[in-house]
């Protein structure tokens, strides 16, 4: 078990790195364009970057149905081995061919439902985006089913690189470099007064692009061998997860446009609102940076352990090291504010207040992922598709109603409420059906500690509002927590690689 549990470390740390760096370039581009984009109209172009973002990830979820899961799955069925490659990623061609043809008749009324129709050519990138990542899906779903993850981190990081170059270069250094020269050949490719969303969007079709062509060699294997008895089968075994992603990616990016949709005042006020939600949002990006990681190291790792002996005591022992760590990174977000609050411009602070409730319901979230695995194993992905229906009616609902009267504030409290729901669900449900015997007592009490904590700091900082002295406190209850953590589970880290000789000296 513990070589198990070591090989899913190994492989979340490379899965990590680029997904990191793939979420980390939102920590990147957001100073980058929050301080670039300062005042009124500068608060609305980055709340059309936020309107534009939501709605690209649940295209994708149309465009690839399910069918990353579905390879893993029937890829560890020796039957299918030989053709799971080939008929996967012929499906996922037509279509994406197919959706991208009637997305691009039906773009005006895209541009409509997300508030954009006024910029067309954003709407016309974003469907070129949607498209090469959709055809991305499945050769980075080999590359992780092969368990090569030198690679799948060198394409992302080298993508993001990319994105992050093209987006200084049009957004910070050529309006400076125009102004000073307005003869400059650069007036070629840079036009200025353009809509900087424009460019933003540009920078990420080039990114897509770059990263296509990087797995050409996974692409080149491609042959023409197509079976109909297995497509069927992954068609049934995906459908309902396209609900359940649909339904995900509602709750955690639908936000934005319900602003946009049901928030009183001007069409500027509204996108304003939308463009402080969206920076702050990001400084809760640091624990979704681990759970993203975490679901690219297990999804395949959990159905290999399903073939071995008594995986439940396994997947409970992942959750224990997962609540752990989502509990300690929830501390350093929250107590350490001071210094992430410089990843956005002072413009933005005052939505800050959304970061802890934000924080919170992604630590449900990272908890609903793990228990999820009941049933995708199990074959009853109507389940998961059940959940995330309620989840997302939830969001709707709780939006619905305070969006008018608490503007974003709503909109956190909704997000908290649809992931704790949808974990509660999942925990029961699962329980019955898939038993994994979960030390759900200690953990419950592990996030009951760092709530209080949060607490009690935020009560010493409102009497003293001082951020060294908060750097101070919020540094001795992060470090008290971990020790507290090592001496609890003493014997579960001696028995780690590398940190346990350590444990066992100094705890």
């Amino acid at each position: 078990m513990s070589s198990s549990i070591k090989k899913l470390a190994g492989q979340t740390i490379w899965y990590g790195v680029s997904s990191i760096a793939a979420r980390f370039i939102n920590y990147l581009l957001t100073p980058l364009l929050t301080y670039n984009l300062v005042n009124t109209e500068g608060l609305a172009h980055y709340g059309q970057i936020g309107l534009i973002y939501s709605a690209i990830p649940i295209l994708n979820i149309i465009f690839t149905y399910g069918f990353e899961t579905a390879y893993f799955r029937f890829a560890s069925k020796e039957e299918y081995k030989k053709d799971i490659y080939n008929t996967s990623a012929l499906s996922l061609i037509f279509s994406t061919l197919f959706f991208s043809i009637l997305l691009w008749i039906f773009q005006h009324a895209f541009g409509v439902a997300i508030g954009l129709q006024d910029f067309p050519l954003i709407i016309q990138i974003s469907i070129f985006i949607i498209a090469l990542d959709a055809l991305s899906t499945i050769p980075f779903a080999k590359l992780r089913q092969e368990q090569r993850p030198r690679k799948f981190a060198f394409i992302k990081i080298a993508g993001i690189l990319i994105n992050i170059f093209v987006t200084w270069f049009y957004v910070a250094w050529c309006p400076r470099h125009v102004d000073v020269h307005a003869n400059s050949f650069l007036n070629i490719i840079y036009e200025p007064g353009t809509n900087p969303v424009v460019y933003v969007v540009l920078a990420n079709l080039i990114q897509s692009a770059f990263t296509l062509l990087l797995l050409g060699s996974e692409i080149k294997q491609l042959r023409f061998n197509f079976n109909t008895r297995l497509w069927k089968e992954m068609m049934i075994y995906s459908l309902p997860l396209v609900i359940a992603g649909m339904g995900g990616m509602i709750n955690e990016t639908f936000d934005r446009l319900m602003l946009r949709w049901w928030l009183p005042g001007s069409v500027q006020h509204k996108e304003a609102e939308v463009g402080v939600y969206n920076a702050c949002y990001k400084l809760s990006i640091l624990i979704t940076l681990f759970i993203q990681a975490f679901r690219l190291g297990a999804e395949p790792f959990f159905f290999k352990q399903a073939e071995g002996d008594n995986p439940q005591k396994t997947y409970a022992r992942v959750m224990k090291f997962f609540v752990i760590t989502v509990c300690v990174t929830f501390l350093i977000i929250n107590l350490f504010i001071p210094i992430w609050k410089h990843f956005i411009s002072p413009g933005y602070w005052e939505g800050l207040a959304v970061v802890p409730i934000l924080v919170l319901a992604n630590m449900c979230l990272g908890i609903y992922y793990n228990l999820s695995i009941w049933y995708k194993l199990s074959n009853r992905t109507g389940a998961g598709a059940t959940i995330t229906v309620i989840g997302a009616a939830i969001t709707f609902l709780v939006n619905f109603l305070f969006i008018p009267h608490f503007s974003y504030m709503a909109s956190a409290w909704a997000t908290f409420s649809c992931y704790f729901s949808m974990m509660l669900i999942s925990f029961v449900w699962g329980q019955k059906a898939y038993y994994v015997p979960y030390a759900w007592k200690k953990l419950l009490a592990y996030m009951v500690i760092v709530i209080l904590l949060f607490f009690v700091h935020k009560g010493i900082t409102h009497f003293y509002d001082n951020d060294i002295f908060s750097l101070a406190i919020g540094s001795i209850f992060t470090t008290a927590f971990i020790v507290f953590v090592l001496k609890v589970e003493k014997k579960e880290f001696i028995a780690m690689p590398v940190v346990g000789k350590y444990v066992a000296r100094y705890i």
